[in-house]
């Protein structure tokens, strides 16, 4: 029985020594970055062809026309933060911010393939869709790679924090330097004090 509970505490110190996983280089996450800007380029033309305004007319929700809207508008965003994270690909914040701006995007676009196979055409909701899902691979690799990436931003903060440590245990164990006492002149003595004639 003492063995069985020794068995999990043995394995916790080599868990914690796993190395966080290697990082996808620039050259392969690259391709993955100009996809979500290509993908919202594609998605534009086709929320140009959706007419919210018409469903509104034929009984659906006003909330359609500021989801249109919207979406058109994270369309640029997605662009946007594609491009920065793209310039800069080891930087964490750009990649979450791309990816967010994706989700976001993604949210809007299936509402509104709803909208447009409920008001409008359903060729026109399924293309939404099928464009959609187009990026659904490089959704999982993107997620991955800030995985991998906050992993490793982890890990480098871990050993910046030991070292760290361990310098201010260094600088903590010195002795300090012995100051030594002022000199003092030396005192003069009654005959040096007497005015020579």
């Amino acid at each position: 029985m003492k063995t069985l509970l020794l068995l999990p505490l043995v394995s916790l110190p080599a868990l914690a020594q796993t190395p966080a996983p290697s990082v996808a280089p620039p050259w392969e996450i690259a391709p993955v970055i100009a996809d979500f800007s290509a993908q919202a380029a594609r998605v534009k033309p086709i929320l140009d062809r959706l007419t919210p305004d018409q469903w509104v007319r034929r009984g659906a929700p006003d909330a359609y026309v500021a989801q249109w809207q919207s979406a058109r508008q994270e369309t640029v965003y997605v662009a946007n933060a594609s491009k920065a994270f793209e310039g800069h690909p080891e930087k964490l914040t750009l990649a979450l911010d791309a990816y967010f701006r994706w989700e976001a995007l993604q949210t809007r676009l299936s509402t509104l393939a709803e909208g447009a196979r409920k008001y409008q055409d359903p060729a026109t909701g399924d293309l939404l869709v099928r464009v959609v899902g187009d990026n659904t691979g490089n959704r999982d690799k993107l997620r991955q790679y800030i995985g991998d990436l906050a992993a490793e931003k982890e890990e480098e903060f871990t050993v910046a924090d030991q070292e760290a440590q361990r310098c201010r245990g260094a600088l903590s164990r010195q002795t300090p330097a012995k100051k030594s006492a002022p000199s003092k002149a030396p005192s003069k003595t009654p005959s040096q004090t007497e005015d020579k004639p």
